[in-house]
């Protein structure tokens, strides 16, 4: 029986399938839904062996990438930036079924780089936690309107906490009933905002406390709930990675570099990676460094590369420790190390 690799050009409705044998001869060419059950319905009917079926990562690519995998197929979810460079060198002409084509070379040939797809709860966690930096976002964009609208008519809220922004607001619009009537509305909405909010950081809360790894992230002086799932919810597997010092590269924490020939430039950070993980690791070096009271090796270190270079640059460079040591304490299974020799 002939060896077969297959090609998947996804699409929201649907997906072209190319099956090729390990020569690169064509066997089979088909559309249908993006569904698992259609996709694997239809490489059943391809007699042979299976090495790889291949699919870009995109928006549908865990529900498809696993359920191929429950049908019995070796699925890969191959790097978008490996694959569009090659679609684009196999074929001028860009459309579906040339698509598929090229994907299935590629995932022939084995000119591609892997994706890990995350597990359903990471997955489910991590909505999880854009669904609260959606809503974090919401209110603030929603204090801001308020802000810029009154503004025009001198009234300034100026400095005020957030459990009573609302009644400044009222406090300032009591004389206009125009201006009363507007930004009651927006008060109203904010109001829904900050309780689904609080719904959601909640629920947050209570897996991070029911989790043991967590835990013992926000042992670090600085790491916070948000900070210890991100991590978690974006390595998802430690053993994904064979240094723990490239977890920061994962992550976009270190420097880009230009190298030819004579010359060797290194600019600022890549940002690439997760980004909401960087933040929140970013977010944890500025608490480490501006905020908290309990020293450790860590911290002396931030705070003798700020002396030196800048506060902007140590937080930086903090945060790609953080990533480092929380990925040795996850695979090593050890609490942090407040000093030097304990480390």
């Amino acid at each position: 029986m002939s060896t077969l690799y297959a090609g998947l050009d996804v699409s929201l409705e649907m997906t072209s399938v190319c099956v090729v044998d390990a020569e690169g001869r064509l066997l089979a060419e088909k559309q249908v839904s993006s569904d698992p059950e259609a996709i694997t319905k239809a490489l059943l009917l391809v007699e042979g062996t299976w090495d790889r079926v291949g699919l870009e990562a995109g928006p549908l690519s865990q529900w498809l990438f696993f359920g191929l995998k429950d049908a019995g197929f070796p699925a890969v979810c191959i790097e978008t930036r490996h694959a569009k460079a090659a679609i684009t060198a196999m074929s001028r002409n860009k459309n579906d079924r040339n698509d598929a084509r090229s994907i299935a070379q590629i995932v022939r040939s084995g000119w591609f780089k892997a994706v890990h797809v995350k597990s359903t709860e990471s997955q489910e966690l991590r909505t999880l936690l854009t669904s609260r930096e959606f809503l974090v976002n919401k209110v603030r964009d929603h204090e801001n309107e308020v802000r810029g609208a009154l503004r025009p008519f001198g009234l300034k809220v100026g400095r005020v906490s957030a459990s009573g922004f609302a009644q400044r607001i009222r406090d300032l619009v009591s004389d206009r009933p125009r201006l009363a009537v507007c930004m009651e509305a927006l008060l109203a909405s904010r109001e829904v905002l900050r309780q689904q909010l609080a719904s959601l950081h909640n629920a947050l809360l209570r897996v991070v406390k029911n989790d043991e790894l967590c835990v013992r992230f926000m042992g670090i002086p600085g790491v916070g709930p948000v900070s210890a799932l991100a991590f978690k919810t974006t390595i998802d597997r430690p053993d994904r990675f064979r240094r723990s010092a490239d977890v920061g590269a994962h992550l976009g924490l270190t420097p880009r570099q230009f190298q030819s020939g004579e010359t060797d430039r290194r600019g600022r950070i890549g940002k690439g990676g997760d980004s909401l993980t960087r933040t929140a690791l970013f977010a944890a070096a500025n608490v480490m460094l501006s905020r908290s009271t309990q020293w450790t090796a860590l911290k002396h270190w931030g705070v003798t590369l700020a002396r030196r270079s800048s506060l902007k640059k140590a937080k930086v460079a903090v945060a790609r420790k953080l990533a480092v040591i929380m990925h040795r304490m996850w695979r090593d299974g050890t609490p942090f190390r407040w000093t030097a020799q304990e480390a």
